[in-house]
């Protein structure tokens, strides 16, 4: 996965579109929710998520542990499957993101992307030798034991969550990814070299079979995939524990007054819609049609990252969340705050939540029956598939719209963040 600039240009939506939603407008039956009980189901639902998210990553764990023990395809496979599952709470919190200091600055351990895999490990010639933008592009810190950032030379002798650690972003250089759910995904996958053709990472299970190894290194490779993974655990550890009861991520939201947390909430469920999901994962894969675009491209899985995003985004906003085990946490509800005071902006914003989910489901369906995957999609020439994917963009910016809608019908003030693949075309690329 190369590295690529971004270029998130702010959009203002405080928007004066009170008196445009006031015409007409009847008063709702049901008294609005008190905006204290929102937050507090907000802080809930989140809590719940992390939770999970923090569930299934030992879930991960353990099939990790299991695979280096005993490398076998089976072993291997079963490891993959505890990746996607893992992926399946983590996507649904990324609402909490962008309104939320604490998660912004923090979600950069466990989700950060694109990157440059050759800091890692072995890499096809293909990807080539060498990075004007990144020193350490083919560092290849598995093959290696001490490793140059500028100046400093890094001991990597012994492979540790504290070395990966201290490797994130080395240098000052983003795509210098060494840890998190891509990580593992590579260490897991190995390259995607399919192109916009079918088929995933093929990583051999040799790679971590010390005596019958592949590619060299086969100890170093298990013990930073342990050490990857160990470390994702303790990130998502820290996260469930900062939105429970006492926690600092639950308590920066109440401390808020009313409009401020409402504004919280609806920064972050706009900001995903926009700039990063349509904008980013979406529509600048589509402009390029370049797979490296793709969220999770070594394990053709993007299709439902994206739609657990967006399901994250309508669980959010309707206060109810299924969890991994079937149960539900619910309860008062921005949708039904909005519902009260400002009712054709809420239904507007209902509409537009399921035309996306809609949307986003059909790009799932379109790669679960295997007929194509994402990277597929966004192919240059691939009319039908650049189409679903260009629906699903339509319909994450007419979502933003409608949340708009909501912030001025409330009047709140909230930002956007925006992206030159949505705003500014003619910059991609450059």
């Amino acid at each position: 996965m190369r590295a690529r600039s971004l270029f998130a240009t702010p959009l203002v939506a405080a928007f004066a579109l009170g008196a445009a939603f006031a015409v007409g407008l009847a008063a709702a039956d049901t008294p609005a929710p008190k905006v204290k009980d929102i937050v507090a189901t907000y802080a809930d639902i989140a809590e719940a998520m992390y939770t999970d998210s923090l569930t299934t990553a030992k879930a991960l764990q353990g099939a990790v542990n299991t695979l280096i023990a005993t490398p076998t395809e089976a072993n291997l496979d079963a490891a993959k499957a505890a990746w996607k599952a893992a992926r399946v709470p983590y996507q649904q919190t990324e609402g909490y993101r962008f309104g939320n200091a604490i998660v912004d600055e923090w979600e950069g351990r466990v989700n950060a992307w694109p990157l440059d895999e050759g800091l890692i490990d072995y890499v096809d010639k293909s990807y080539g030798d060498s990075s004007d933008e990144n020193p350490l592009y083919t560092a290849n810190v598995i093959a290696n034991t001490k490793i140059r950032v500028g100046k400093k030379t890094i001991d990597a002798t012994k492979i540790t969550p504290k070395l990966l650690d201290s490797l994130q972003e080395a240098g000052g250089v983003e795509s210098n990814v060494a840890i998190g759910y891509h990580a593992i995904e590579f260490l897991l996958w190995g390259q995607d070299l399919n192109g916009t053709g079918p088929g995933a990472g093929k990583r051999p299970v040799t790679d971590y079979d010390t005596a019958n190894c592949t590619n060299g290194h086969c100890e170093r490779r298990a013990a930073y995939l342990k050490a990857a993974t160990d470390l994702l655990v303790s990130d998502l550890e820290d996260m469930a524990k900062w939105w429970g009861k006492k926690g600092k991520a639950r308590a920066a939201v109440v401390k808020q007054k009313d409009k401020a947390a409402l504004g919280t909430i609806l920064t972050g469920l706009g900001s995903l819609s926009y700039g990063e999901l349509a904008g980013e994962r979406m529509k600048l894969g589509l402009i390029l049609h370049d797979p490296e675009e793709e969220h999770d491209c070594f394990s053709d899985n993007t299709h439902n990252s994206h739609y657990y995003d967006e399901l994250g985004i309508a669980s959010i906003y309707r206060a109810k969340y299924t969890r991994v085990d079937g149960s539900v946490v619910e309860g008062a509800s921005v949708a039904a705050y909005a519902k009260a005071k400002a009712p054709k902006a809420a239904e507007e914003a209902e509409a537009k939540i399921d035309a996306a989910l809609a949307a986003l489901k059909a790009i799932k369906d379109e790669a679960d029956s295997g007929k194509q995957a994402y990277d597929q999609m966004i192919g240059e020439g691939n009319a039908e598939g650049n189409a679903l994917v260009q629906k699903g963009v339509d319909s994450l910016v007419a979502q933003t719209r409608a949340l708009e809608g909501v912030v001025g019908a409330l009047k709140l003030k909230i930002k956007v963040e925006g992206s030159d693949s949505l705003d500014d075309p003619s910059k991609v690329g450059e």
